[in-house]
């Protein structure tokens, strides 16, 4: 078993690297998909884990909180890889909710957490965040604005799962004769 409060300590810090590289604004959407399995070194879906879930949560709401980000916790592919967000993201982001409650048994422990955690959790289908933090090779990337650029860190791992991060800029068009701006964040 993973040492809970370590296993925090590590989401927080690699989150907070990423947002340090993210550039991201107020209201601004992080995706995060988790595999507890991976993260406990077995096959993706095959060992469900609420006490690793909840671990991971701990380590994300902190930081995400002090910048006033939302955070779109990523579902398993039994629920098409639905997100749970709070209302207020859903709304804010005119984003249209589904029928669905994310449970141990379809949608993962991340998700299942976040049905019962949120203030007022809302499933969407789809979502397009400006970051996204991926453990265990959920494939968080349908889920990100249209131009995603890994960020790269020193850590390479949660746990046993693999950790892949990313953020997003705008679209450069133009061509040759096109200027662009230096900061890539949305405005």
């Amino acid at each position: 078993m993973i040492d809970a409060a370590s296993l925090s300590s590590s989401v927080d810090d690699v989150l907070r690297q990423l947002l340090a590289k993210a550039n991201l604004k107020p209201k601004d959407i992080v995706v995060v998909g988790c595999s507890t399995s991976e993260i406990l070194g077995q096959k993706i879906g095959s060992a469900t884990n609420l006490d690793v879930a909840r671990a991971v949560m701990g380590g994300l709401l902190p930081a995400l909180q002090e910048r006033d980000l939302h955070l779109a916790v990523q579902t398993c592919e039994h629920l098409n890889r639905a997100l749970v967000v709070e209302s207020e993201c859903a709304e804010r982001y005119n984003l249209e909710t589904v029928a669905v409650v994310p449970h141990l048994g379809a949608g993962g422990a991340l998700g299942a957490l976040a049905m019962d955690e949120f203030r007022c959790p809302a499933v969407v289908e789809s979502i397009m965040a400006h970051a996204g933090l991926d453990i265990g090779d959920t494939l968080i990337g349908m889920h990100l604005r249209r131009v995603a650029v890994p960020v790269r860190l020193p850590v390479r791992s949660i746990g046993q799962a693999h950790l892949v991060l990313a953020r997003t800029r705008p679209k450069m068009i133009g061509g040759e004769r096109a200027k662009y701006l230096k900061d890539w964040s949305y405005k």
